[in-house]
């Protein structure tokens, strides 16, 4: 009996394939691979320990990408283009996505795998990941304490400190709304943006009428959701962190030095955006 599909090589004839690249730019130098492939450099003897690099710098990879188009967003809301901010904000969505997959790799992650290379760790912890940090200052969750472990280099303790006194992309949110005529108090557009954001009723009433006035300013309505998408799945995010962690070390203290579990769930409860999930209840 023959089957549907065929067997054995594929047919190259007629393919005009480059085997001779010369001095041509290759897939391997474009990528540079040889930089990228070679980064991986485990502390321990144990299988596992590469697992968790490749994941870890799968996640500062996602996280680069997702700061390349945070800057883009930011700007097109400096300059209410946002058409433009909203493309940016789906393809953070779908780097969100990406982020939130590494963790069930993780979790494969046993607690005596993970102690078996814990401690060549030494005090090296996500909690010290500057991009994280970039990303929630530029998205709105300022706390200077934040920036002190990153002292010893000076040219990423800069950035993140422009970061910190920089308006985020909630700022620039409220300051359009304010130039569309929505009830946005001063004390909002003018406040010290190093400081952390502080929930007001004008705002949430701003924002009310923004979805009550959806047909009239459906561009802001989208910004709004394309807000709350975005920060729905960095708590989704959070919650899947915390939950590896406990799975694979429990209640132990994490290697940066916070308390681990406990520290994570005081994260849970940020929001970036809270008036936006404030006027859920009252529309």
């Amino acid at each position: 009996m023959s089957g549907s599909g065929r067997s054995g090589r594929v047919d190259l004839k007629g393919e005009a394939i480059h085997w001779d690249l010369g001095a041509g730019l290759s897939y391997g130098r474009y990528l540079q691979l040889d930089k990228l492939l070679n980064a991986q450099k485990p502390l321990s003897r144990e299988r596992d320990e590469m697992m968790f690099i490749i994941v870890h710098q799968t996640s500062e990879l996602w996280m680069r990408l997702m700061l390349d188009e945070l800057a883009g967003v930011l700007e097109c809301v400096r300059r209410d283009e946002l058409g433009p901010a909203f493309k940016g904000l789906m393809r953070i969505s779908r780097v969100q996505s990406q982020l939130l997959s590494g963790w069930e790799v993780l979790a494969s992650l046993t607690p005596a795998d993970y102690s078996a290379f814990r401690n060549a760790l030494g005090r090296a912890s996500g909690f010290q990941s500057h991009q994280y940090r970039l990303l929630e200052f530029q998205l709105g969750n300022k706390n200077a304490e934040m920036i002190a472990v990153h002292r010893r280099d000076r040219a990423v303790y800069a950035r993140l400190e422009r970061a910190l006194r920089a308006p985020s992309l909630y700022d620039e949110a409220l300051r359009l709304l304010g130039r569309r005529g929505y009830g946005v108090p001063d004390s909002c557009l003018t406040r010290e943006f190093s400081e952390p954001y502080h929930p007001s009723k004008q705002v949430a009433g701003a924002w009310l009428a923004v979805y009550h006035n959806a047909e009239k300013d459906w561009d802001l309505y989208e910004l709004a959701e394309h807000l709350i998408d975005l920060d729905y799945k960095f708590q989704l995010w959070r919650f899947h962190h915390l939950k590896t962690v406990e799975r694979i070390i429990g209640h132990k203290p994490g290697t940066g030095g916070t308390g681990g579990v406990s520290y994570l769930a005081k994260a849970l409860q940020l929001k970036f955006f809270p008036e936006l999930w404030q006027v859920r209840t009252a529309m």
